[in-house]
């Protein structure tokens, strides 16, 4: 008899495992997806400006909105997913994905490109990722959480190691639309799987903060977009031909208009929780220091990484004339080394600090984009990339492996 209760105990043990590892395919999948585009679009943004009949800066306008779209709606979408339910909200985000990847393969222009990719491939990534933060934390106990957290971490340093290779191929041999149709058959499975994973009950009467909604899109927008157009109007001052105010490139007028409505947010969003009231971000959150240090942190990843995975394929692609496919293999270094560094630093450094790899990560990072900086000119060749695609592969690794569960794990359960 009691061997019997230990066999049935076993199996039950055994099965949730199972349906845990389920749940966190699903989740990892959906986190793949949300990395894949963007380094798929960057070895490709050549060859996609050619076939719709549009130029380079039209590809990269549309890069620009779905990084604008993302950026400026992403609290809005993380409280979406706490009023509707983060499972709700993870398959509704999914469903707008695909309808937005069906719309980009069968883009015939750039105006459809940009409904597709752009908004609605970027409305689904707003309620998809920070519901996958929550569903995580629904069904998995806290000490299943950092590794949770690290594997999803891990899918996403997969795709964007695999992407320019995979982006790449597709587009030299077959088509860069592919790449995209395919996406929607992950996302069909996606919405199949995870029906099987549980979800916190929602509010009996939740409220939505339109005015904190509208400013804080407002202020990140502005502030993101001026960012992104900083190499085309220069920091401070303006480039030679570019617009300008009172003497001034609009990129810091962009960036201070951002600043100051986001002050003006947080300051509504303090007013909102001293009330009693329900607001999007509460501001005392950010009393933990670990828990802003992992935010900012995140900012300064992406800002560096995005400008990396834009710039280096441009560089290949554009200035020295490489196919998607040589682009693709350019980047395979960084490739490599981010996903040996994301799943080899936690076996090999099990009870290494994770700030401590985090600063590492952060640092090679650093020394890899000046280092890439300085080789990046008219005329180099292509092999200049190799050394700095390793440091900074390396970097964004070690940050994948670490940053999330530092940072989450300093929100309060």
């Amino acid at each position: 008899m009691a061997n019997d209760k230990g066999a049935s105990g076993n199996g039950a043990a055994s099965a949730a495992a199972a349906g845990a590892g389920l749940i966190l395919f699903t989740l990892a999948t959906g986190q793949f997806l949300m990395a894949l585009d963007s380094s798929v679009m960057n070895v490709s943004i050549a060859t996609v400006a050619s076939d719709l009949g549009t130029t380079v800066t039209g590809v990269q306008t549309a890069i620009t909105l779905y990084t604008l779209v993302m950026a400026s709606l992403m609290i809005l979408g993380g409280k979406l997913g706490g009023i509707m339910g983060r499972k709700r909200a993870f398959s509704l985000g999914c469903v707008i994905y695909g309808c937005g990847s069906m719309t980009t393969a069968l883009a015939p222009n750039l105006t459809v490109l940009l409904i597709g990719w752009s908004f609605l491939e970027g409305i689904g990534a707003v309620l998809i990722m920070p519901a996958i933060v929550g569903l995580v934390a629904g069904n998995f106990p806290p000490s299943g959480r950092p590794r949770a957290y690290g594997l999803i971490a891990a899918a996403a340093a997969i795709a964007i190691a695999v992407g320019p290779v995979i982006g790449g191929f597709m587009t030299t041999y077959f088509s860069w639309r592919y790449v995209f149709a395919g996406e929607v058959v992950i996302v069909i499975g996606i919405l199949f799987l995870s029906r099987r994973a549980a979800d916190e009950p929602v509010a009996e009467r939740p409220h939505l903060d339109l005015i904190g909604a509208a400013v804080s899109a407002a202020g990140l927008a502005l502030l993101v977009f001026g960012v992104l157009r900083s190499s085309t109007w220069g920091w401070v001052l303006p480039k030679p031909g570019a617009a300008s105010l009172m003497g001034l490139s609009l990129t810091i007028w962009f960036i201070i208009i951002g600043l100051f409505l986001l002050w003006l947010f947080f300051r509504w969003q303090r007013r909102l929780e001293r009330a009693g009231k329900e607001p999007l971000i509460a501001p005392s959150l950010l009393q933990h220091q670990q828990l802003t240090g992992g935010l900012v942190t995140f900012l300064f990843q992406f800002l560096i990484q995005a400008g990396v995975f834009f710039i280096v394929p441009l560089f290949l692609s554009v200035v020295l004339g490489l196919s998607p496919m040589e682009t693709g293999i350019r980047l395979l270094p960084l490739s490599l080394a981010l996903l040996l560094a994301a799943t080899g630093v936690p076996r090999l450094l099990p009870h290494a600090s994770p700030r401590r790899i985090v600063r590492v990560g952060m640092l090679a990072l650093i020394v890899g984009v000046v280092t890439l900086i300085a080789a990046l000119e008219v005329g180099a060749d292509s092999s200049i990339v190799f050394i700095p695609m390793l440091v900074i592969g390396f970097g964004i690794g070690a940050l994948a492996s670490q940053l999330g569960n530092v940072t989450v794990s300093a929100v309060p359960v």
